[in-house]
């Protein structure tokens, strides 16, 4: 008899915990960029399992998103550091370098000249408008007229490699007006 009443007062005890733990309120932080907010949660008694299932998914969804575009922003900045000289751009179905074209390059052929570069590949982009063909053979010739200009501004022909990917790795994928100026390009690989 003195169990049974140990196993009741046990049983009694253990379901008022569960009741107790289950209706308290809840606190998540959740953090978005520099700055934290928090965010109550009530998981009332009565509320099912699927829905605490669905609530806690509906938040690893977001946290996600926020990580994964943090994430990006992240890597384009670093890109853009990694880089110590810029790209130039093209007008459509040209491989003339513009005149801002030119300052850009007088820049890049400074940094090489005043740093240890061990070699330079130079990259040939165009647009996706054009047969494939037409944009490698295009592409060609818009690194060629780089590299040339490099040279003639006083870079070791022999640092210099010239390769074309045509419309194959495009910048910018959407295909409308701004983004094909972005296309055309001759981007660096500089090996120091």
């Amino acid at each position: 008899m003195k169990n049974y009443i140990t196993l009741k007062g046990v049983f009694v005890v253990m379901i008022l915990s569960l009741l107790i733990f289950t209706g308290c309120a809840e606190k998540k932080s959740i953090v978005t960029g520099d700055t934290a907010q928090k965010q109550e949660t009530v998981t009332a008694p009565a509320a099912g399992a699927a829905e605490q299932k669905d609530l806690a998914k509906s938040q690893e969804s977001a946290d996600a998103q926020a990580a994964a575009k943090e994430q990006s922003v992240d890597l384009e900045k670093m890109a853009k550091a990694a880089s110590p000289v810029s790209d130039i751009n093209f007008d459509f179905d040209s491989f003339s370098i513009r005149p801002d074209a030119r300052d850009i390059l007088k820049v890049n052929a400074n940094y090489f000249m005043k740093h240890r570069v061990s070699s330079i590949v130079i990259e040939g982009h165009c647009d996706e408008r054009g047969t494939a063909e037409y944009n490698m053979a295009l592409g060609e010739r818009r690194a060629r007229e780089t590299k040339q200009y490099l040279i003639n501004l006083g870079i070791k022909e022999s640092l210099i490699k010239t390769v074309s990917f045509g419309e194959e790795r495009p910048l910018d994928p959407a295909s409308d007006e701004e983004a094909w100026a972005k296309n055309r390009r001759a981007h660096f690989v500089v090996n120091e």
